[in-house]
């Protein structure tokens, strides 16, 4: 099964509006540029540091990214 990061991610959507994980989703869906089929470290986080809005945290995304690599990467 093939779940890309952007797929992976929208399941934090709909969190409370103080859950960063959940604002970093919210505006990645927004994020109509977003490399939506990567599933690679190094595009998604050089989108991140260059291009996205400013909810997409560099922090969060890291931290969202262990959790990707713990249950989907390390599953496939």
């Amino acid at each position: 099964m093939n779940h890309t990061f952007y797929k992976y991610t929208l399941t934090f959507r709909g969190g409370a509006k103080s859950d960063l994980k959940a604002m970093f989703a919210e505006a990645m869906f927004q994020d109509l540029p977003f490399p939506k089929q990567s599933s690679d470290f190094d595009e998604i986080s050089r989108y991140i540091e260059e291009l996205a809005h400013p909810d997409m945290s560099a922090n969060i995304f890291d931290e969202i990214w262990s959790l990707y690599e713990t249950n989907v990467l390390s599953q496939s």
